[in-house]
């Protein structure tokens, strides 16, 4: 029985070449479609699959391969005398090789595409070849990528018969219709938590390593996403790291909530310093003055394209402080700004990212537990709804101090809690952060500390309500004019009375934004 390649494939990149060599191995090319007319163009002599079937191509080409002669001749085990008995008598083909890619559902598909044309796009006779061949991978090379094509010939050249080879490929083609399944469910589904949750991704690349040196990582994508990181590229200087991955993350999370520009500077995860300003240099001036000495070894994430005068900042911070960034990452830079960059210290890694969408582009948030994870609903602040807002207190803020409570509210979003921030009186920047603390009053003792004398008449923002009086107490000390807090502690009215002694003002937003 002569063995049969079956080629079946939407990327047709390398297929011709890797055809030739096929049939040079002496393989019978069975094959259907664009792939068949293809092959005969370029001379390679192709069986049409309906000579297997004994059916023509039908339905407006849904059905093309789906037989039970094509699936036994993928299906049956070689080793068995039974199967290959019957196979015989059943006339039933051996094809050893089957090479299917499907249709690209995850590159054409997304929201604003009809239902009907979506359904087109749903591959049915490509994914069943591919399971059989990936479970029969004992004796068939199941083969979707042309990154694969080479090391299949060297194998059927060389008959070393690699089981391992086979079984590899087998797994990547079950990781593969699982990608492409989920991506199908995604789409025609509307329930926000559905029983079945599939997670579909694709490796972008490898990273230089996780959190630590010694963890392993890689880095993937969901298909159609319309997320910044798509367009991440590195322009010069380290690979990226987990930590780094994620660092421009929390960078990006916290600047698109602003259209006017901004910047932050991120340590582990968290902003050490967010500005806005009237263009992109004013941000990031304020993002580093917030807090340099955090700003050391940390990464800078800005909302708008950097230029030279821009660039210039991060020379003048390492000329004053002696410090360092690690990445650098905006929408552009500038030719002038990349050269200024990298001539401030070489191994800074420099990344653009394309444009930001102002809101989350994921579905939910996953939370990783021991054995599985939790999914959330996004929490966007991008606009502040003030309407539900409540002055709490005997004084009332003014136009300015309201302005810059929003600002606050919008920074302690994206802050992780339990976190405490004081914001600048007049200026839209943090001046001190009190991040990832155990309890209230120790994130406004680092907060308040750490803007120092810049409390006189500022704000103060906390992520969730007082448990007690005791932070408007500290607040009072420092001189703090306004708090923005969500409010809903059964001893509130302990906070409001300490806040109306000090003559501070105190707004509840009715909202909390822990942010982990």
């Amino acid at each position: 029985m002569k063995k049969c390649a079956l080629l079946s494939v939407y990327d047709k990149s390398a297929i011709v070449r890797f055809a030739r060599k096929l049939v040079e191995l002496g393989f019978l090319i069975v094959s259907s479609g664009g792939t068949a007319k293809l092959l005969k163009k370029n001379a390679v002599p192709v069986t049409p699959v309906e000579y297997i079937t004994g059916n023509p191509e039908s339905f407006d080409g849904r059905m093309k391969t789906i037989s039970f002669q094509i699936e036994s001749g993928i299906l049956y085990d070689r080793s068995k005398s039974k199967h290959i008995t019957e196979a015989k008598e059943l006339e039933i083909p051996q094809i050893d090789v089957v090479v299917c890619n499907f249709y690209p559902f995850d590159r054409v598909v997304d929201e604003t595409t009809s239902e009907v044309s979506a359904i087109e796009q749903i591959d049915v006779g490509g994914p069943t070849m591919m399971r059989a061949a990936a479970k029969n991978f004992k004796h068939v090379y199941a083969v979707f990528d042309p990154a694969d094509y080479d090391q299949v010939i060297l194998d059927l050249k060389s008959k070393r018969n690699d089981h391992d080879l086979r079984k590899e490929l087998a797994a990547k083609t079950f990781s593969y219709l699982s990608w492409y399944d989920a991506h199908i469910a995604g789409y025609l589904t509307n329930e926000e938590f559905p029983e079945y949750y599939p997670l579909n991704g694709k490796k972008v690349a490898d990273l230089r390593y996780g959190d630590n040196p010694h963890q392993k990582a890689a880095w993937y994508l969901q298909p159609q996403t319309k997320s910044a990181f798509k367009s991440l590229t590195k322009v010069s200087g380290r690979d990226l790291s987990v930590t780094n991955l994620t660092d421009i993350n929390a960078g990006i999370e916290a600047v698109r909530l602003f259209k006017e520009p901004a910047a932050v500077v991120i340590k582990h995860n968290t902003p050490c310093g967010i500005g806005v300003g009237k263009t992109p240099a004013e941000s990031l001036a304020r993002a580093i003055e917030a807090d340099p000495v955090s700003a050391f070894g940390g990464v800078i994430v800005m909302n708008k394209p950097m230029d030279l005068e821009t660039a210039k900042l991060v020379k003048k911070f390492k000329q004053e402080n002696g410090s360092h960034l690690d990445i650098i990452a905006a929408p552009k830079l500038t030719k002038t700004a990349i050269k200024q960059l990298s001539e401030v210290r070489k191994t800074t890694g420099i990344y653009t990212f394309g444009d930001i969408a102002q809101k989350d582009v994921v579905r939910h948030q996953i939370r990783w537990i021991d054995g599985g994870y939790a999914l959330q609903t996004v929490h966007n602040t991008v606009d502040v709804a003030t309407k539900d807002w409540k002055v709490v207190t005997k004084k009332k803020p003014t136009k300015a101090q309201m302005k810059q409570l929003i600002t606050a509210w919008k920074f302690i979003s994206r802050v992780k809690s339990n976190s405490i921030l004081v914001v600048d009186k007049k200026l839209p920047m943090t001046r001190g952060i009190g991040t990832g603390q155990t309890s209230r009053i120790g994130a406004a003792k680092i907060a308040l500390a750490q803007a120092d004398s810049y409390t006189i008449g500022a704000i103060l923002a906390s992520d969730a309500f007082f448990p007690f009086s005791d932070t408007v107490e500290l607040a009072a000390k420092y001189q703090i004019s306004a708090i923005v807090q969500p409010g809903g502690s059964f001893r509130d009215r302990d906070s409001i009375e300490a806040a109306d002694e000090a003559g501070i003002v105190m707004v509840f937003t009715g909202r909390r934004v822990f942010w982990h």
